[in-house]
């Protein structure tokens, strides 16, 4: 279909999803039954094209930073240029700073596709997110296809922004929590203690929040009680990791699945399946779908 600029929806009994391909292949909206469920992208940020205002990007050709804007791998050093001032280091690779094309499109269904070719960045990937709209609610596929001539280390994620409603609960279970270094690298793991567990629902901590939790069960919930509804996200086990960003000072909080551990570029233990890199040759591929399950809480 080529290129589109105009926002997309897609509707499917009482949940409908924005589409903005042009902001970074982003989501714009996901409202159930006129209720919103993820951080609203307003109409000075559309103008704008501000794809850090919208509902959720995606996070190509890896997740997180790279730390020094360079990594190590098959005996050659590789260079990342910065991507977000006034932050010194790539931040979520180059998909969610790009216009993505639309292939297909329907009234519940659109499939999205990035081509980058190699230059100041050594990636060439081909991208698409698949959208599915239904009564369970909004499903995303997402695929990721090695067109350079040399294997590399890759890795791909969503990033979704929720409203920080005062009595907003999170629910998820992990194994390992990443400390932060300086510039939000990631750092050690460290087994999970008791005051960063979030098994059991309970409110963002009251602190400052940008880590990485390793060994992910593939199940989060998000609860918005003022609201009367929450939602479920579940991913496929490629997605092993859940960062979650909570700043107290904003109203905003994220929740992002993601294949690789942030970090991973830099400890460079390509073969450890806890870290999560998916090495692709040329021409392989590598996928992964994530959905997002609205649901409706007792009064």
């Amino acid at each position: 279909m080529g290129a589109i600029s105009e926002p997309l929806t897609l509707k499917a009994g009482a949940l409908e999803v924005g589409l903005v391909p042009h902001i970074g292949g982003s989501v714009s909206a996901l409202r159930w039954g006129g209720i919103d469920l993820m951080r609203l992208l307003s109409d000075a940020d559309l103008d704008a094209g501000n794809v850090l205002g919208v509902a959720m990007f995606p996070m190509t050709p890896y997740a997180n930073r790279i730390a020094g804007n360079a990594f190590e791998f098959g005996g050659k050093r590789w260079q990342v240029l910065p991507n977000n001032p006034p932050e010194k280091f790539n931040v979520h690779g180059s998909g969610w700073q790009h216009a993505w094309t639309v292939t297909e499109a329907g009234t519940a269904d659109a499939t999205l596709s990035l081509d980058i070719a190699a230059g100041a960045d050594p990636y060439s990937y081909r991208a698409t997110q698949a959208f599915s709209v239904s009564g369970e609610g909004l499903g995303v596929t997402m695929t990721m296809t090695n067109t350079g001539l040399v294997p590399l280390p890759f890795g791909f994620g969503l990033h979704p922004w929720f409203d920080r409603d005062p009595d907003v609960t999170l629910q998820f279970e992990g194994k390992r929590f990443y400390l932060e270094e300086p510039d939000g690298i990631s750092g050690d793991p460290v087994t999970l203690p008791p005051e960063l567990d979030f098994a059991e629902a309970r409110p963002l901590p009251g602190g400052w929040r940008n880590n990485d939790y390793g060994g992910w069960g593939g199940e989060a919930t998000i609860r918005f009680p003022s609201r009367g509804a929450g939602l479920c996200i579940k991913a496929d086990p490629v997605f092993k990791h859940l960062m979650l960003y909570a700043d107290p000072a904003k109203p905003y909080f994220c929740v992002e699945p993601q294949t690789n551990a942030s970090g991973a570029f830099n400890r460079g233990r390509w073969d450890d399946p806890e870290e999560g890199v998916v090495v692709l040759a040329p021409g392989e591929s590598a996928a992964g779908a994530v959905s997002f399950m609205p649901f409706a809480l007792s009064p």
